[in-house]
């Protein structure tokens, strides 16, 4: 019989926990701890088989007991971490620092269920040895609460635990250097430093030299010996934005540098280390097989050993409030209309985050005061924004479910701007439970999909 530790300090949830584990027909048995330190002393006093740990407990940081079970007696037990916030810092401390998987209340039963039985069969199988590194708090600049934005996280921390290439795809504006500078600064060569070069900004005949260096005299213009960016980097790391666009030439060239993690300056004869970590991001098609691809096939499975994509931001219009307010803080004014609001998570954003900062920027210029209204917007995103769904008066469609979804999900859309993004407030306003509407949103696109607590 399988062991498993819930560490919860709300007594109801804990208790129902127990109940959830033991008639799951897996043979586990569960144990229960109110708080960090009763976690310590059972711990002590037996080795369990998975651990369930909420993040914010009364008397300490879940965080902080991960990390000594990492280090300790349960260094290769599976940690289920648990919290009711989305929160990017700690879901990469928690992933970086060797939690199994990072889950959010309200709980998806069969995902729950899922995730445990999966940490079970890790415990049975894995031989692994902890990676006890101690986090430094970053701020990553990296905001949302969706279920995609989560994904990411989840992936930042995996990444930040290896010193594996990493390619990141996306499209333009959706934050590809902010997801390089995250796995940056939570991996063991922060304090290293983080080289940066967009590969589309530079000429074809220069991006050698930006890269590798060059010797005196080794071509018009080289009037002395120049260090490239992979020996500026070091032991750091190499962020080659949009590396796509990188000439099929010099693509083989930095196949070979991949592959014998060594390089000559432009001119030279010495052989120099690669030390550096390299990640690369591009918004171009790269995955052999796929139409229009950029990158030749072997150089791509030598990036792309762990592969990161970024989700425009019309597919998590969710997070648009939270982004918003972030864009905000920088600014004068201090909210949008619910009106503008409105406007904004129905606009699909064809520059992504980049694009929503840049206009929250000038609405927060020209408003003039405190709040930012429908007036404040660019002209092009008022015209836009309205066309996105037909008009209750013309309806494009006389199908009768049709119109009533698009209806449904302008009044979820309303009512979780009047709660802030509170959900259970919008539940409320909506006359349903928090569970129906966990499912709705899911439905509509509009956030993380049916949980139930």
């Amino acid at each position: 019989m399988s062991r498993i530790l819930i560490v919860e300090d709300e007594t109801g949830l804990r208790e129902g926990l127990a109940d959830f584990f033991a008639g799951m027909g897996l043979g586990l048995s569960p144990a229960m701890a109110a708080g960090v330190q009763e976690a310590r002393r059972l711990c002590a006093q037996e080795t369990f088989d998975c651990i369930l740990l909420d993040i914010r407990l009364k008397d300490g940081d879940g965080l902080d007991l991960l990390r000594e079970l990492r280090t300790g007696s349960h260094a290769d037990v599976p940690v289920v971490m648990v919290t009711a916030y989305g929160d990017s810092e700690r879901t990469i401390r928690a992933m970086r620092d060797g939690a199994f998987d990072y889950i959010t209340k309200p709980f998806d039963l069969p995902v729950l269920r899922a995730t445990v039985e999966r940490a079970l069969k890790q415990r049975t199988l894995s031989q692994q040895l902890p990676d006890p590194r101690v986090p430094a708090p970053v701020r990553n600049g990296l905001v949302g609460a969706s279920a995609a934005m989560l994904g990411i996280w989840k992936l930042i921390g995996r990444a930040a635990t290896t010193q594996a290439p990493v390619l990141i795809s996306g499209e333009t504006g959706t934050g590809k250097e902010l997801v390089a500078r995250a796995i940056h600064d939570y991996a063991s060569r922060a304090e290293q430093p983080f080289i940066a070069v967009n590969v589309a900004a530079l000429p074809p005949s220069l991006i050698e030299s930006e890269l590798f260096g060059h010797e005196r005299g080794a071509f018009t213009g080289a009037v002395g010996r120049r260090a490239g960016r992979f020996e500026l980097a070091g032991t750091g790391t190499l962020f080659l934005d949009e590396i796509g666009d990188l000439d099929p030439s010099l693509q083989t060239k930095l196949l070979r540098v991949l592959q014998d993690r060594t390089f000559e300056r432009v001119g030279g004869s010495e052989t120099l280390p690669a030390q550096a970590r390299i990640i690369t991001a591009t918004h171009k098609p790269v995955r052999p097989g796929v139409p229009g691809a950029v990158l030749r096939e072997d150089l791509y499975y030598r990036l792309a050993v762990l592969e990161i994509e970024i989700p425009p931001l019309r597919d998590r219009r969710s997070d648009i409030p939270l982004l918003v307010s972030y864009a905000l803080e920088s600014g004068r004014a201090r909210a949008v209309s619910e009106e503008a609001m409105a406007l904004l998570i129905r606009y699909d954003w064809p520059g992504n985050v980049r694009e929503l900062r840049h206009v929250i920027e000038r609405a927060a210029v020209l408003c003039g005061g405190d709040v930012v209204d429908v007036a404040n917007l660019p002209p092009a995103l008022r015209a836009a924004a309205p066309n996105s769904e037909p008009r209750a008066s013309e309806p494009a469609s006389l199908d009768l479910h049709q119109n009533l979804a698009a209806l449904e999900k302008s009044l979820i859309e309303k009512a979780l701007l009047r709660a802030g993004g509170n959900r259970s407030e919008a539940a409320r306003l909506l006359g349903i439970g928090r569970p129906q509407l966990y499912v709705k949103l899911d439905e509509h696109g509009l956030g993380t999909g049916k949980r139930v607590r």
